[in-house]
């Protein structure tokens, strides 16, 4: 997102979430190491100076102390380099804050303030000769970089074929190697994943059709098909929409996903036990030798299986059936013994 290049100093850890104008990070200075060691060494004699001092009742520095060990606590507790990072910034500045205040409450005050006045020097040559980077919108910052962010856009998907996508010669569940040169803002409300398919489904499908999509880590989220290419007569190129879950793609620009074209509950049954008496689809249920007709809805049905529900009793009442009639028995239930059509 900058055309600047050079290590960088990260001011926001990846995958967090970054607003508009926000700074990210900025580029590392060429003395940057010896201008830390220096205020490293300074915040261990302003440490020790304070600890020589057994009268300090400020409320402020109470307060300070406070977030200090809190902050401590994060840092051991957190496994994350960039957020260990910015948990030592802010232990560092609220050490500063409170050798300030204890300047002008100890003894030894004039020689904490010579301290802190060399201190603020060497952060002065740091801020002001750095340069910062900014977000440019909301969104996830992510510091792994591929080199395919000006090649793999959003938008217009028309540019997206079989060839391009072999072409990039991407390994499935590849994480992206994170850089120390630059970074991306991710939109971390939608997210754009393309795939061939030769299924039925697929080729039947209709750009505006509203799907589901199956992640690596097992969650179904809601996708809808934005675009729709035919690379021949039975493969399709699609491309869906998401808007849930994309912090947990990030990492990656390939994965395996499975594509759910409907979803409905109730009870599997053989096309070939579905009977029809006008409109109404029945099944006939073998019951201690006795038949019984038990009328289905169709929920869902492909070549050989269908998925169906019974009716409620309602719903028959409003199609002229008589309810003093109606009784558990005429329910389907998972395990009845249902009789097939005969040849």
């Amino acid at each position: 997102m900058n055309p600047l290049v050079g290590k960088i100093v990260q001011l926001k850890a990846e995958g967090k979430k970054v607003a508009n104008g926000e700074a990210i990070y900025r580029y590392c200075l060429e003395n940057e190491e010896e201008l830390n060691t220096k205020i490293q060494e300074l915040d261990e004699q302003i440490q020790q100076a304070l600890q020589n001092e057994n009268t300090l009742f400020s409320t402020d520095i109470k307060l300070l102390e406070t977030q200090i060990e809190e902050k401590l606590e994060n840092v051991y507790e957190n496994t994350n380099i960039q957020e260990i990072e910015q948990y030592k910034n802010e232990i560092s500045n609220s050490i500063t804050k409170k050798a300030k205040i204890a300047g002008d409450l100890t003894p030894s005050g004039s020689y904490v303030k010579q301290l802190i006045e060399q201190r603020s020097q060497y952060e002065n040559q740091l801020n002001s000769n750095s340069k910062y980077v900014y977000a440019d919108k909301s969104g996830i910052i992510s510091y792994r970089i591929d080199g395919l962010e000006n090649k793999l856009t959003v938008g217009d998907f028309s540019y997206l074929n079989k060839n391009l996508l072999e072409s990039l010669n991407l390994k499935n569940s590849q994480i992206i190697a994170s850089n120390n040169t630059n970074a991306k803002i991710i939109d971390n409300f939608k997210c754009y994943i393309t795939c061939l398919s030769k299924t039925n489904e697929a080729l039947n499908s209709n750009v505006g059709d509203n799907i589901k999509l199956r992640l690596p880590n097992s969650e179904e989220v809601p996708a809808k098909i934005v675009y729709k290419n035919n690379e021949s007569k039975d493969e399709v190129l699609l491309v869906f929409e998401i808007e849930q879950s994309v912090e947990s793609l990030i990492n990656y620009r390939k994965v395996a996903i499975d594509i759910i074209w409907w979803s409905d509950s109730g009870i599997k049954v053989p096309n070939k036990a579905i009977k029809y008496d006008g409109d109404f689809a029945y099944v006939t249920r073998n019951s201690a030798g006795y038949e019984e007709k038990i009328l289905i809805k169709v929920l869902r049905q492909n070549d050989n299986y269908s998925i169906v529900e019974n009716y409620s009793t309602q719903e028959l009442e409003e199609e002229g059936y008589n309810a003093s009639a109606l009784d558990n028995k005429k329910s389907l239930r998972i395990y009845d013994e249902i009789v097939m059509k005969k040849r």
